[in-house]
């Protein structure tokens, strides 16, 4: 003889599950979000970086430059030896939760002084 299944033995199954599952794919899709922030944001970083290097090394303000297309809240700094420039640009990213510590991305140029150029300029 077989034993029979009773007809609501697994009633409500799924909706334990679901509810066990859901969290977890919610969190997933929060890490998910917030790494797609970051990895726009250090492009953006780093585009501001570019841009600030190559004006600083042409004797133009460098900050100045970067900062236009720098993202909200970010700091750029410039550094200018003899021969070259250095840019760091930082910035947050917005982490999608109150709970998350926050995340700085950071980018980083470096450009030749332009000949001719009288000083390079910070």
């Amino acid at each position: 003889m077989s034993p029979r299944r009773r007809a609501g033995r697994d009633r409500g199954s799924f909706t334990a599950e679901l509810a066990a599952g859901l969290p977890a794919l919610l969190l997933l899709l929060l890490a998910g979000v917030t790494a797609v922030d970051a990895v726009t944001t250090r492009a953006a970083c780093l585009d501001a970086a570019r841009e600030a290097a190559l004006a600083a090394a042409r004797g133009a303000d460098g900050a100045a430059a970067g900062g236009r297309i720098a993202p909200p809240a970010a700091t750029v700094s410039v550094s200018v030896d003899v021969d070259r420039v250095t840019v760091t640009v930082r910035a947050p990213v917005r982490a999608l939760g109150a709970r998350l510590p926050q995340l700085t991305v950071e980018a980083t140029a470096v450009a030749a002084v332009e000949p001719g150029v009288p000083g390079a300029r910070p």
